[in-house]
């Protein structure tokens, strides 16, 4: 797991660019503390750089960039998870290694298959592959969109980086997105393709971006998709198709050559994780949990039950009140695209790279997949709404109920209507108050992006498996679980979404998926004679901090909302007296933070 940068340009001198692209990977050294690389192309045309976290063949073999056959050169962020297999059939085919790493594995499979390998890779992944022959730069991004990769264009000159913040003095490109702060109102996180900048966008999952420096010709290409279909209708075959492909994956994604473990929250999904971990793992498994002084959030009593059944050395940190204080201000700078949330990832990765582990295994993607959330049962209702007369789906817009409020969302066509009225922060109405503009304006940009395709022939389960997928998980979740990890040197890997399992996920009917009388009744059966009976019988938490009472205490949100800061205030006031939800005063903090009030 690596941070990369790079630039092609051909107006700059070649100490200039190698220059911009250490700053870059600088910028992004906390992602990739163990080491720093760079390549530059004979033509002086194309720099690459790196920032390592060795994971696999620790040894100085396993740098980056990395070359192959004097031809082939790459940097790269992330796992790939059957490379030993694509190793051995690579060998088969006359080809030679010289270290243990997936890297290389990459390298080999493009000089042998082409852009025809990228198909082949599971894992997780962002990388930029350089063809030194053909003069082609490739941009490659994982099918599931685990790992970011952000790219910006001006003039031909191409740069990218693994995050945001690595565009930091890169004045071609530092033209402010002045909408940006409206997606964060309206969704608590910026959608994909938006970002702070106007020309920086995020190369999207399961595509390539090939740059061909001959023409200067830039094209973005699929090579890989999910789609769903009613193919797996019988039970039994799914839960056994669907047991195996998980321990499978969690099997895979145990190997390493530095120290792994797994988040232990004491849920289902995380229980799931750990419980089979604890089978294949070949050494003692390191398990990990954060909980508190207050009763109503702590899951120790859950905790406390796995860990006596699994065979594992478990870390228990007790998270008070005083350190959420004192780390505040730090989280708000980890961010690198704004997001009301990922407080809980910084402290648990925080917690992991104390006790020495460089990765660790979340159980998150299993509420997106297997109908976790509440807007599995709530979809069809809102479909409904939707349909309705605009003036009716109005009626609540000044409404305190915020459900109420929400309902003008279902004016937007499709899913993201949808998302919006059951996840959506702050109404048109409120933002452009807030923001001091006209209400039409916030509709108009909401409206246009993000452009999602049509989901008419998606039955409405799925459609909400898409949504709770797409536009939250991928966009929020995802996004915050690599940002807030690897600010502290430390790799999260994600089960669930192994190809193989969401493939499955997304051929399963979802008279099957998403049946029973409990949220993920269908993960329950696959595993519950694993697991505990508290585990899998109790009401769901989510992994959550006591946010609220810890905000209502912070003297640091305290003095951004005074009275220097009348708008923020209040809406401070609001969140004091119990009408806005911590996440929405997480935004306004945001904003205020990055001088927007």
């Amino acid at each position: 797991m690596c941070r990369i940068a790079g630039i092609v340009n051909f107006e700059l001198r070649i100490e200039e660019m190698e220059k911009n692209v250490n700053h870059m990977c600088d910028l992004q050294k906390h992602g990739g503390p163990d080491s720093s690389g760079i390549y530059t192309s004979e033509e002086k045309n194309v720099v690459l750089g790196n920032r390592r976290l060795s994971l696999l063949d620790m040894s100085d073999s396993g740098q980056m960039p990395m070359q192959y056959c004097d031809r082939y050169y790459i940097t790269y962020n992330g796992e790939i998870y059957n490379f030993k297999s694509l190793k051995n059939e690579l060998i088969s085919l006359g080809h030679q290694f010289k270290n243990e790493t997936d890297t290389e594995v990459i390298l080999a499979g493009y000089a042998q298959w082409g852009v025809l390998v990228f198909s082949k890779l599971k894992g997780m992944y962002a990388f930029a592959l350089w063809d030194s022959k053909e003069r082609e730069l490739f941009l490659v991004r994982d099918v599931m969109g685990i790992k970011p990769l952000y790219y910006g264009v001006q003039n031909d000159n191409l740069y990218f980086a693994s995050e945001i913040r690595a565009f930091e003095g890169i004045e071609v490109l530092s033209e402010e997105n002045k909408s940006w702060p409206i997606f964060m109102m309206a969704y608590g996180h910026l959608p994909e393709p938006i970002t702070t900048y106007q020309k920086i966008k995020p190369l999207l999952s399961g595509c390539f971006l090939k740059y061909s420096l001959s023409n200067k010709s830039i094209s973005i290409q699929s090579y890989s998709h999910l789609s769903f279909s009613n193919q797996i209708e019988v039970v039994d075959s799914a839960h056994y198709e669907h047991k195996h492909a998980i321990e499978n994956s969690v099997k895979s994604h145990l190997i390493a050559d530095a120290p792994i473990g797994v988040f232990l929250s004491g849920g289902l999904d995380s229980g799931v994780i750990a419980s089979v971990a604890s089978k294949y793992k070949e050494t003692e498994l390191n398990t990990l949990s954060i909980y508190f002084d207050e009763p109503e959030f702590s899951e120790k009593k859950y905790q406390d039950i796995l860990i006596k059944q699994l065979n594992c050395k478990h870390h228990q940190l007790l998270l008070k009140e005083e350190d959420f204080h004192n780390s505040f201000e730090s989280i708000l700078q980890s961010m690198d695209l704004p997001s009301c949330d990922g407080i809980n990832t910084w402290f648990i990765s925080r917690y992991a790279k104390e006790i020495g582990l460089k990765a660790v295994l979340s159980g998150l993607g299993g509420d997106e997949l297997y109908g976790g959330y509440p807007s599995f049962k709530r979809i069809e209702l809102a479909l409904l709404i939707q349909q309705m007369p605009d003036f009716l789906k109005s009626i609540g817009k000044a409404s305190k109920s915020k459900k109420l409020n929400r309902m003008s969302y279902l004016k937007l066509d499709g899913i993201q209507g949808i998302y919006l009225f059951l996840r959506g922060h702050f109404t048109p109405h409120d933002i452009a108050h807030y923001l001091g503009t006209y209400e039409q304006e916030i509709w108009t940009i909401l409206n246009d992006e993000p452009n999602v395709y049509s989901l008419d022939v998606v039955e409405g389960k799925n459609k909400a498996s898409w949504m709770e997928f797409n536009l939250y998980m991928k966009n929020q979740l995802l996004r915050d679980s690599d940002v807030m990890s690897m600010i502290h040197g430390v790799e999260i890997r994600v089960p669930f979404l192994d190809e193989e399992t969401v493939r499955l996920a997304y051929k399963t009917t979802p008279q099957i998926k998403f049946s029973g009388s409990r949220p993920k009744q269908f993960l329950i059966d696959m595993f519950k004679n694993d697991m505990p009976t508290e585990i899998w019988d109790r009401p769901k938490m989510g992994f959550s901090f006591p946010f609220s009472k810890w905000l209502t205490n912070s003297s640091f949100v305290k003095d951004k909302t005074n009275i220097d800061n009348k708008n923020l205030s209040s809406y401070y006031n609001k969140f004091i007296n119990g009408n806005l939800h911590w996440s929405q005063l997480m935004s306004l903090i945001i904003l205020n933070q990055r001088g927007l009030n």
